[in-house]
């Protein structure tokens, strides 16, 4: 049963996604997240049955917003569809950048995540949506590359700031895309 919400778990939890982000959940240990969050490792065990438990825990809410994201794109069409797919999309990689970096940085042991299994079928929807729904493949290269090229620039260390990541991740997908610009 999972423990309430405190601030203690809140930073074990940030401390937990920048040392992920940075060295990876494997090159992680327990002891490096509570000296991260300034709690001793009884307390950070207090609130986390161990490492996969926060693991977990990070990247449930990236998990549901694809889940959320699929259900809102799914009865859009063309050029509705391929647009709002690009905002979404670009909103939810722009809010969980970092949680992508934990994912990219072990990606075949991340796929196998439990929480995770949503991605696949996602990913597949999204690129449905970004396509306009067309089975052209010139539309379908396109959307696959917009998935990858906003995916990895998130999850690099671009100093840009988030305002100007977004809107020019938009512009640039959307010009990928062969869709009007805004």
């Amino acid at each position: 049963m999972p423990r309430p919400p405190s601030a203690m778990r809140r930073q074990i939890l940030d401390a937990a996604l920048r040392l992920f982000a940075e060295h990876g959940s494997k090159g992680t240990s327990l002891h490096d997240i509570a000296v991260e969050a300034r709690c001793s490792k009884a307390s950070l065990l207090y609130h986390f049955a161990g490492k996969d438990a926060i693991l977990t825990e990070l990247l449930t809410p990236p998990a549901e917003s694809l889940s959320a994201m699929r259900e809102e794109l799914g009865a859009l069409q063309g050029d509705q569809a391929a647009e709002s797919a690009v905002t979404v999309f670009v909103g939810l990689a722009m809010r969980f950048h970092l949680e992508i970096k934990i994912i990219f940085a072990e990606l075949p042991d991340m796929l196998g995540h439990p929480v995770l299994a949503v991605i696949p079928r996602a990913v597949d929807e999204l690129a449905d949506a970004l396509a306009g729904r067309s089975r052209d493949p010139r539309a379908r290269v396109m959307a696959q590359m917009v998935i990858g090229g906003v995916a990895v620039t998130v999850a690099a260390d671009v100093d840009v700031d988030p305002d100007t990541m977004r809107a020019e991740l938009v512009r640039g997908a959307l010009r990928a895309l062969d869709r009007p610009t805004r």
